[in-house]
């Protein structure tokens, strides 16, 4: 029997109508109920190939069991990490050490989804290899792709977006044109309550084909309707004062004619900000992804840019339409588009500022992640989740121009070193080794930075499962906490050492090292992480070893701390501890107890593993207590995640034991086909629908 699954996705919400593009809309329909595999949207900057795409893959989600998935590549300025960004949309938090490309292509080989690369002009070659290698594994796989130049992959069928029709006479049926209704939907949003008269429609007829119906150009002129009427508007596009230049790519080697109307469109936005707007767009373009008023003022100002105006001047963009606006649960975040930020860009070359202001924007998130690290094992943990993992895109971007200079490994080090908890704790593991891995070898002399970016890659790889690598950056860590005789710094190494036993199943050894070392002390410094993470997973040997009085006592006193200090990941993670303990006492209704609270802190910081774990051990406990078709749902639901984590149970033997041993039980009590409808149910279910049943109390 084939069971229809949910519809799923990251797709955003629209936030404004899409004007015409039925043709486009329709086309990209036939392609892909045809053979098409890929289609890529090309087209030049401005011309709505993002919106196009968005509102395509919104129409066709519903023929893909799997649903519509958006990547945006916009803020991603390195090849080398396109696998990693499309794993981290789908979501798939792989915690191997596979390739990450294998990683995709097993995810998707069984999986009927839609997957829409967005903004691929800069990333072209490695596009190009990716999608061949994820279509050839993947047959229930089609992906739309939006680029200003085709991928030149096998199969790929390209569809030009033009700009949107332009009437060619004036007359009043002329306004119907797409064009002309995009422009008086947007001057009706400019100008409260405008209804335009027969002589105005004429003047936005006029107006829409001198912008020779480019969205983003109607978009700039009419967010000036507000302050000018469209006669003097038209006026001055006449002008044509500025010009796009270099800043603008030539699409297949020629420049089409309608390039002219966004040069003017944007170089007569430019010349009418003032001189601190236009000097705020240049600056703020060094900014990867979005962004908020703190740190463009700590970016942007300085002696000819006031801190105190910033704000007005982020809203004034924002009015001009030359910034996005967007409220989150984590504040106010500001974007700029790909074609705008290209021109701020050129503005900031011309100035000769772009050197200085990059220098600035990687100083600034490298204070930012030490901020985070001080800040991690607090009370304001959850927000500086939000706020860490709503700055990834600036991360990286800083990492990656500290490891373009071959004079600043130092700072690449203290930047990866300071973000370990976004590593580890954020389910990014491989990001951060891939980054920690090059600062290590870009910068080999010894100090505090390239020992904190040791052990901070230590308990990346450790996460992964990778023996070789803990022993290996174990025992260098550890000579360089000994020469330093710190107290902390040798609790942080036994993290390393005791993992690396429990990763080659000698649990006893591993409780071993963990004993030796004096967790239960606060050393101070900025080891508090490894202190009470080496705390956390001396717990889980007691469990190991079937001491499950020792491990209920050792975690009391651990969520205690935690609690104490507002900590909520290794909280989680002690709750579910206290569940396994409980559940090894035979007390089992306290064990459920456990569980349930280790799963809603888990969901709350989107922690795949703990929530993974906290699922298996419920669903033990619901076999446990001859629950086989509830038992069975669970196993569904945790599968679902275990898939995305690549290895079942972490790959340790008492989890892998437990696994099977509930998933006999449930099979024995429910019955085999009941079993089987219940898991298919659970792995059926959304994530948030999943963690809704596990934590329901039947």
């Amino acid at each position: 029997m084939v069971v229809e699954q949910r519809r799923v996705g990251n797709l955003p919400a629209a936030r404004t109508r899409l004007v015409g593009r039925r043709t486009e809309l329709a086309d990209i329909g036939r392609l892909f109920a045809g053979a098409a595999r890929l289609v890529t949207l090309t087209g030049v900057g401005g011309v709505g190939k993002t919106r196009l795409a968005l509102e395509a893959a919104a129409g066709l989600q519903p023929r893909f069991r799997d649903g519509a998935w958006l990547v945006e590549l916009s803020p991603l300025r390195q090849g080398g990490l396109l696998a990693h960004t499309i794993a981290e949309a789908l979501p798939l938090a792989d915690q191997t050490t596979r390739p990450m490309i294998d990683v995709l292509t097993d995810y998707l080989a069984d999986r009927e989804l839609l997957l829409v690369l967005d903004t691929c002009e800069h990333l072209t070659d490695e596009c190009a290899l990716t999608v061949q290698a994820l279509a050839r594994a993947a047959p229930g796989l089609r992906i739309l792709t939006t680029s200003r130049r085709s991928l030149n992959a096998p199969g790929e069928e390209v569809l030009t977006v033009d700009p949107l029709p332009v009437p060619e006479t004036d007359d009043p049926v002329a306004a119907q044109a797409d064009a002309v209704v995009l422009l008086a939907e947007r001057a009706a949003r400019s100008i409260p309550g405008y209804e335009a008269t027969d002589a105005g429609r004429a003047q936005l007829i006029g107006l829409s084909r001198r912008l020779e119906g480019l969205p983003l150009a109607i978009e700039l002129a009419a967010a000036r309707l507000g302050e000018l009427s469209v006669r003097e508007l038209t006026e001055r596009l006449d002008d044509r004062f500025a010009v796009l230049g270099e800043t603008e790519q030539v699409v297949n080697g020629t420049e089409p004619p309608w390039h002219q109307a966004l040069r003017t469109a944007i170089g007569w936005s430019h010349q009418l900000c003032s001189p601190a707007e236009r000097l705020l767009w240049a600056r703020l373009s060094v900014f990867a992804g979005t962004f908020d008023a703190e740190t463009a003022r700590l970016v942007c100002a300085d002696g000819h840019l006031a801190a105190e105006s910033i704000t007005d001047l982020l809203a004034a963009l924002v009015d001009k339409s030359i910034l996005t606006w967007q409220p989150t649960g984590g504040g106010e975040r500001y974007r700029m588009l790909d074609t705008l930020r290209e021109y701020g860009a050129g503005w900031l070359r011309r100035l000769d500022e772009e050197d200085e202001l990059r220098r600035r924007h990687r100083d600034c998130y490298r204070a930012l992640a030490h901020r985070a690290d001080a800040a991690w094992m607090g009370p304001d943990q959850l927000a500086w989740y939000e706020r860490t993992t709503a700055e990834h895109a600036n991360f990286r971007a800083a990492l990656d121009f500290c490891l373009a200079d071959e004079e600043d490994g130092h700072t690449a080090l203290e930047l990866g070193g300071a973000l370990w908890f976004f590593w580890l704790c954020c389910g990014f593991q491989r990001e951060g080794r891939h980054y920690l891995d090059r600062a290590l070898q870009r910068c080999p002399t010894p100090g505090p930075a390239r020992s904190k970016a040791l052990w901070a890659c230590g308990t990346a790889v450790l996460q992964q499962g990778d023996r070789d690598a803990v022993a290996r950056l174990g025992k260098e860590f550890r000579a360089d906490a000994e020469a330093a005789g710190n107290p902390a710094m040798l609790i942080a190494a036994a993290l390393l050492d005791g993992g690396y036993f429990m990763l080659c199943e000698n649990p006893a050894q591993a409780a071993a090292e963990f004993e030796a070392a004096p967790y239960t002390q606060d050393h101070g410094g900025e080891y508090l992480g490894a202190r009470l993470l080496t705390w956390l997973t001396h717990t889980f040997t007691h469990t190991g070893l079937g001491k499950y009085a020792d491990a209920a006592a050792a975690t009391d006193a651990l969520r205690a701390e935690c609690v104490t200090r507002g900590e909520r990941w290794i909280r989680a993670y002690a709750d579910y501890v206290q569940g396994l303990a409980a559940h090894g006492l035979g007390q089992l209704d306290r064990a459920a107890t456990h569980a349930r609270t280790a799963l809603e802190g888990k969901a709350l910081l989107h922690d795949s593993l703990g929530i993974a774990l906290a699922i298996d051990l419920l669903a033990s406990l619901a076999a446990a207590t001859g629950r086989g078709e509830r038992a069975a749902r669970l196993l569904g639901i945790g599968q679902q995640t275990w898939d995305t984590i690549g290895r079942s149970q972490i790959g340790l033997p008492e989890l892998l034991a437990a696994h099977e041993a509930c998933e006999r039980q449930a099979r024995k009590t429910a019955g085999d086909t009941a079993y089987e409808t219940a898991f298919r149910k659970g792995l059926e279910d959304s994530i948030d629908d999943g963690i809704a049943y596990a934590l329901h109390q039947t």
